[in-house]
């Protein structure tokens, strides 16, 4: 299960996009007068398909990573007189570029829509607010429950904005002003010496890199139920018992019991090793041996954290929120944040291109496929916020002046409209082989990027 559901999410979250994308170089081309042969969603064999009265053929096919919409094309195969007015080929430039055009439109317009929806219904969010800073965050005078106002002279309201502010002078190794509000409210100005940065930064981690470490909710290693027949009542646990150790190792709250109890590694028998607990309860040490029980694919004990006190409340209702808005305000939102996500996104890939960012930013299909997963299991606003994201990137790559790409053939039509006339068939078939090699290498790199991600 726990590679079907990234599969399924990904054929889910790619059938989306890939539609919605071919869906805009269809209706385009219907309303330019082009005949459409075929539209197809995947590519390789046929799963399904069926041919409607115009002759169009609509196809389900077996590998899910793109699509494509067939039109009637003299350079693809000889076409009838009577039938050349509706041919790709003879169709004026200004229209070409509009139906090319058309997919990576679609995508901004589907990331818009999903963007503005994730808005409407409502979507968690986590305002920045530190744990204690490490390294250069705390060298610099950042403190616990600093909260983050501005970075870079930029307001922000979540860690997702901060993160997105952090990495462009990051990469760049710029120093920069952000502005923090400590618990009582009061603001004071940080200077962030980003131009110290050492080869070390790792561009994947940067938050832990700079030593800012998001607030987590933690709660003292005191037990505050215990499951009915589970392996802790068993043990004779009870609530308010604490534990101090794991195995030897000291808990400081339930985020290390947390860790510790997950970390278990499962027998091959599907059993678990018996778990060592160091306990107190009034006054009283002891250590007790128990075996969890295994429950979708995690190892459980029974055992609960203990009810959220009037303190630890106050600093959940400062650190997370419910981001929602009303119809009309959710357009405007909807706008800044698609804006906010491709300037983030053609600032990495500018940076990529000249070397200041590394390659492994690259993702493929086994990141993407994890992220649709994680998504999903979030919520529909996070799948929303995930499928707005891809489409944008998505619309971004297809308009990279690559030959078979989007971008590629809108770069032959300007310059067919600066020197008057098509570019040659010799320079459009070596510009599909460069193409070909260009997007293939791609691929493996992220592909491969991917996996090193899995096995490291």
């Amino acid at each position: 299960m726990d590679i079907l559901g990234p599969i399924f999410w990904l054929i889910v979250a790619l059938g989306l996009l890939v539609t919605f994308h071919e869906y805009g170089h269809f209706w385009v081309a219907r309303r330019c007068g082009v005949r459409v042969l075929r539209f197809s969603v995947g590519f390789g064999s046929a799963l399904w398909s069926r041919t409607a009265r115009d002759g169009t053929e609509y196809r389900l096919a077996a590998i899910p990573l793109g699509g494509y919409v067939k039109m009637l094309d003299e350079r693809e195969g000889p076409v009838a007189p009577e039938q050349r007015d509706a041919a790709f080929n003879r169709k004026p430039v200004g229209q070409r570029i509009a139906i090319v055009a058309a997919g990576p439109v679609f995508n901004l317009i589907f990331a818009l829509a999903a963007f503005w929806l994730m808005f409407v219904i409502g979507i968690s969010e986590t305002r920045p607010v530190l744990n204690p800073p490490t390294g250069m965050a705390a060298e610099a005078g950042l403190l616990e429950d600093d909260l983050i106002v501005e970075v870079d002279g930029q307001p922000v309201q979540t860690w997702t904005h901060t993160l997105l502010r952090l990495i462009p002078p990051s990469l760049d190794r710029r120093s920069i002003e952000m502005t923090v509000a400590g618990l009582d409210g009061s603001e004071r100005t940080i200077d962030l010496p980003l131009r110290e940065l050492g080869p070390e930064f790792d561009e994947e981690d940067t938050l832990k890199s700079l030593g800012l470490n998001p607030w987590r909710p933690d709660f003292e290693p005191i037990i505050g139920e215990v499951s009915e027949q589970s392996p802790a009542e068993s043990a004779g646990l009870s609530s308010g018992d604490r534990i101090t150790a794991i195995n030897g190792t000291s808990v400081q709250g339930w985020r290390d019991i947390t860790r510790e109890i997950g970390t278990q590694s499962v027998n091959p028998d599907g059993s678990l090793n018996p778990i060592t607990l160091s306990m107190e309860r009034a006054g009283r040490s002891w250590q007790v041996d128990i075996e969890p029980e295994i429950r979708d694919g995690r190892p459980l004990l029974g055992i609960g954290a203990p009810p959220i006190d009037e303190s630890l409340q106050e600093r959940f209702d400062r650190s997370f929120f419910v981001l929602q808005l009303g119809p009309i305000e959710a357009v405007g939102a909807a706008f800044s944040e698609t804006g906010r996500l491709t300037a983030a996104t053609l600032g990495i890939l500018g940076r990529m291109i000249t070397g200041s960012a590394s390659l492994s930013n690259l993702s493929g299909p086994i990141t993407i496929a994890q992220m649709a997963d994680s998504s999903a299991r979030l919520g529909l606003s996070r799948f929303l916020f995930f499928l707005g994201l891809i489409s944008l990137s998505l619309a971004i790559i297809n308009l990279l002046p690559i030959p078979m790409l989007d971008g590629g053939h809108l770069l032959y039509y300007v310059v067919e409209i600066i020197k008057g006339s098509p570019v040659s068939e010799q320079v459009q078939v070596a510009g599909q082989y460069l193409g070909l090699l260009l997007v293939v290498s791609l691929m493996s790199l992220a592909i491969f990027n991917d996996i090193l991600r899995v096995f490291t």
